[in-house]
């Protein structure tokens, strides 16, 4: 599902990601580990075709990227830091927009209202929303045309113990999609992990599956 050989990406002269290569099956839970700025997010919008790598070869659901990233948008979901949404549209009429944009009907947008639990405040502009509930509609933003691959940077964050048991079901590990997903929980990220990569200053320095990680390995990308 996906496989970087050499992965470059540069903000002006710094590489963000410098010489990455991993390769992850279908169905499997990447989770990417690493202090702030050492190049989580920008691997997760390269994955999402929202940046061109300048150098490697980078390959989604078996397509070359950017050559053919036209091939690849709609099959995946990306909840990143940013919610992607509206704030003085309501949580129905986002939802409702990015159906459309995914030729996805009104009845998906129904169903993912009520399995994150915004039915009663779902005709209220987003602008009131409390964080961990804006969170909630972004999650269901990101699963309603049902991806094959679901991009997710720290997805609990804002999340209450209850709130997570919720979206867990649409974007954990059950879901059966291939995932790659950034965590700083050694232990949950770990938990739901077949292979972990961890960055430090836009360098892969460790690539390991999950069972042969030890937990001082990951405590040490922070130091």
């Amino acid at each position: 599902m996906i496989e970087l050989e050499g992965l470059v990406r540069c903000y002006g002269e710094r590489e963000a990601l410098s010489d990455v290569s991993l390769s992850l099956p279908q169905g499997q839970t990447l989770v990417v580990f690493g202090p702030n700025g050492a190049g989580k997010t920008t691997l997760l919008r390269v994955l999402a075709t929202l940046l061109r790598p300048h150098a490697g070869a980078v390959t989604v659901l078996e397509h070359r990227l950017p050559e053919e990233s036209w091939q690849v948008r709609g099959r995946v979901g990306l909840l990143g830091h940013d919610p992607l949404l509206y704030r003085e549209l309501t949580a129905r009429e986002n939802l409702r927009y990015h159906a459309r944009l995914h030729d996805v009907g009104d009845a998906r947008v129904e169903d993912l209202i009520q399995a994150v639990a915004i039915a009663d405040r779902a005709d209220e502009p987003l602008r009131t929303l409390s964080r961990g509930m804006i969170q909630r509609v972004a999650i269901a933003r990101a699963t309603l045309h049902d991806p094959q691959l679901l991009l997710l940077d720290e997805p609990y964050a804002n999340l209450d113990p209850s709130a997570i048991d919720l979206v867990a079901p649409l974007i954990g590990a059950q879901t059966g999609c291939t995932r790659v997903v950034t965590s700083h929980d050694p232990t949950g990220g770990l938990a739901q992990a077949d292979l972990v990569v961890g960055l430090r200053a836009g360098r892969a320095v460790l690539v390991k599956p999950a069972g042969e990680i030890e937990p001082r390995e990951i405590a040490e990308l922070y130091r």
